[in-house]
This record gives structure tokens, sequence and C-alpha cells, in this order.
């Protein structure tokens, strides 16, 4: 994407912040805090960062063939969570994570050579990211909705709001880069 620096450096503001709640998540020594949680939380840290990457003026320390690894294992692995019946949020981290493999992969040339950078251009295949963009709309309003809801109901020290609300903001992440592809 060739973003304005002002909106590139906004983006990567952006996307660093929602970065928090998962990687505060990780390192809280909580016992009542399950296996499937942490991978939640691996999955959004996952996400977050390589979407600070692709919009990041300064360019990443990962290629773009690391991130295309990264993300076909995490969408793999939530693949067989989805088959096995483990968890809810299986189906919602594998269309995220092949969302960003699309948007890595679909993306003409890479002019940086080897490093994850998001250039101008059309994506090829556009009807995958208009699937992409209905699905993420839907769920952008399903989760700001389940957020809401939560947050007034339950302390704000639950994660389940916050967990939502940060759904749903990196649904909106999401969607744009999809337009912009558009």
């Amino acid at each position: 994407m060739n973003l304005p620096a002002v909106l590139a450096w906004s983006l990567t503001v952006a996307f660093a912040l929602l970065a928090v709640p998962s990687v505060v998540r990780l390192v809280r020594l909580d016992a009542t805090t399950t296996a499937d949680t942490r991978q939640m939380d691996l999955a959004e840290l996952l996400m977050v960062l390589a979407m600070l990457a692709m919009v990041s003026p300064l360019g990443g320390p990962v290629p773009a063939a690391g991130w295309q690894a990264i993300l076909v294992l995490t969408a793999g692995w939530f693949f067989v969570a989805a088959v096995r019946g483990r968890r809810c949020c299986a189906v919602h981290h594998l269309v995220s994570a092949a969302a960003m493999l699309y948007l890595i992969t679909a993306m003409p040339g890479h002019p940086d050579g080897p490093w994850l950078s998001m250039p101008g251009g059309k994506l090829a295949w556009p009807v995958l990211a208009l699937a992409a963009l209905a699905y993420f709309a839907v769920d952008i309003v399903r989760s700001g909705i389940v957020g809401a809801r939560w947050a007034r109901t339950e302390s704000l020290r639950d994660h389940r709001a916050v967990r939502q609300v940060c759904r749903a903001l990196m649904g909106a992440g999401m969607v744009s880069m999809l337009v912009s592809g558009l």
C-alpha cells in the first residue's frame, strides 16, 4: 500500500496498541487461563504484528515468505482445531490467517525485494477480497455489539469484552487493507 506517511504512522501506532491486550494476557500468570485462550492470544498477536509489518514505514525485519509460512501454519493449526470442534473462535482465526496470507500473496510484486511491504496495485482474485470484506464487515458489527454488551455487564478486567472490541478494531484494519487493494 502506498500510504501517506501520516496514515502509515497512524496505522502503525494503532496496530501496536492493539497488540497490548494480547501481550498482557500472554504474560499474565493466571491459573484460569486455558491453552485455548493462550492460542487465541498468540494468533491475535501474530495477526496484529503482520498487519503492523504491512503498514509500517520502517519496513519489517521478517521477509514476506516468512510471514507466509507463519500464516500458513496458523491457518493450518486453526483448521485442525475447527475440524476437531475444539473451540468457537477457531474458524475466525482460520479466516483471519487466510485473509492475511491472501493479502501478502495476491498483492502485485514487492519493489523492496523479499521484504514485506504492501505496494500499490490491485489484488489478484478480487472475488476473494470481496468475500473477506463481507465476512469482516459482519464480524465487526457482531464483535462490536458483543463487546459493548459485555463491557456493560462485566468488569473491565474481564478479558472477553476487551477481546471483542480488539477483534472489531482488527477487523476494521483488515477491511481497510482489503479495500485499499481493490
